[in-house]
């Protein structure tokens, strides 16, 4: 325990006496994401350039500079799949999950992230990005294998090789 704590004191000595970047490597960082608390009730409206419907499975495929903004939300891709879940008499079928891939821009506040794929459950507020994971917050940046966005809490956890570089006052 004595050993551990002293291995995490050397970056943060490495930074305070040289004034040099230090690079901090973890597994998991949890941390805030977005300016606000969103609300995934809210509607869902897609921008793309072309769709495709199956109504034998009840997907949408939209390609071509798709954007999907919901309420502060704005998530970008070349190609998103959007599954409908079931309809009921009273309600009509609603989007239940959207999976964006070819390179991903996801957007709240001023926070941005980018990944190769991301996958958002609409009725669990949760986006899940993956591969080659870039999250910026204002001048600091964060890379990892994997983050999972609560957009109803406006929290995000990275996990898989989380990178960041902390940079000394100039």
């Amino acid at each position: 325990m004595q050993l551990r704590r002293q291995l995490l004191f050397i970056p943060a000595l490495v930074l305070a006496i040289t004034g040099l970047p230090a690079v901090i490597l973890a597994q998991t960082t949890n941390l805030a994401f977005g300016t606000i608390q969103q609300d995934t009730s809210l509607p869902v409206e897609v921008t793309a350039e072309s769709l495709s419907v199956s109504q034998t499975d009840g997907t949408a495929i939209f390609t071509g500079n798709v954007v999907i903004i919901q309420g502060e939300m704005r998530l970008a891709a070349p190609r998103v799949l959007v599954v409908y879940g079931q309809a009921t008499d009273a309600q009509e079928a609603r989007i239940a999950r959207l999976e964006a891939t070819g390179g991903v821009i996801l957007i709240s506040g001023p926070d941005a992230a980018e990944a190769e794929r991301a996958d958002y459950n609409v009725d669990d507020g949760e986006v899940v990005m993956r591969g080659n994971v870039l999250l910026t917050q204002g001048a600091s940046a964060l890379t990892s294998d994997l983050m999972t966005v609560d957009l109803a809490g406006g929290t995000a956890q990275m996990d898989g090789r989380v990178k960041t570089i902390l940079r000394g006052a100039d």
